[in-house]
């Protein structure tokens, strides 16, 4: 039996601001960083065992921010994969690799790896990024702004639908999340709300009619056993 905790970054400044974020890399307000405070005290007696985040800040300061919460006293480390890289890893990229190497028994103890993912990025809100929301339903239409943040299958232009972003993440959780559940790991995710959505999607089986009313909260975990290939939510 295995544990994956899920959770929505919380507050970002954008969020805050009423404008469309997506991939633009914005930080955590005071609201966000209180809202994964409480959330980490809610995990804090949990046992993990490896972290995976997105690759945007909001993401990877609520993950730190939650497990400084925790009881267990390990050192969050990221990770920095070779395969990841490939032939083609800039100097910085193969310096990072190499001298990011831990020595010594002592300080390989209670290490928690920390494991950095574009796949797990928030849809990609293609040329609605940085626009006001409120505005943009004036300017296309409630009903047409519906359609481009609730569909399944209808990207905004340029951008990403919900279909698109489940293209990436359920992938990843079935080549590097469940393989490690499957091991007796307990693993948390910090990610987004449409990154999680795809994710919950898979693993409660739900339609892509059903899908669309979901809502993630931010700061608030939600938590999955996982055993012999069957998931169960903890309440």
């Amino acid at each position: 039996m295995a544990l994956l905790i899920l959770m929505r970054h919380g507050q970002s400044m954008w969020n805050a601001a009423g404008l469309f974020t997506g991939w633009v890399d914005v930080p955590l307000t005071n609201e966000g960083i209180d809202e994964a405070i409480a959330g980490g005290k809610k995990i804090s007696s949990y046992n993990i065992d490896e972290v995976h985040v997105s690759t945007l800040i909001r993401a990877q300061m609520t993950a730190m921010i939650a497990l400084a919460q925790n009881d267990h006293g390990k050192t969050p480390v990221f990770q920095y994969n070779p395969s990841e890289n490939g032939e083609h890893a800039s100097q910085n990229e193969t310096r990072m690799i190499e001298w990011a190497q831990i020595n010594g028994a002592a300080g390989g103890e209670n290490i928690l790896p920390v494991h950095v993912s574009w796949q797990l990025n928030e849809r990609m809100y293609g040329d609605l990024q940085g626009l006001n929301k409120e505005a943009t339903r004036q300017q296309y239409g409630a009903e047409q702004v519906h359609i481009w943040r609730r569909s399944y299958d209808v990207p905004p232009p340029n951008g990403e639908s919900l279909e698109l972003t489940a293209q990436r993440t359920i992938p990843y959780l079935e080549e590097s999340i469940i393989p490690q559940l499957s091991n007796g790991k307990n693993l948390f995710i910090a990610a987004h709300g449409n990154s999680l959505r795809s994710i919950i999607m898979r693993i409660e089986s739900l339609s892509k009619d059903e899908v669309l009313s979901l809502e993630v909260p931010t700061g608030v975990p939600l938590i999955y056993q996982y055993e012999n290939g069957e998931w169960s939510k903890l309440d």
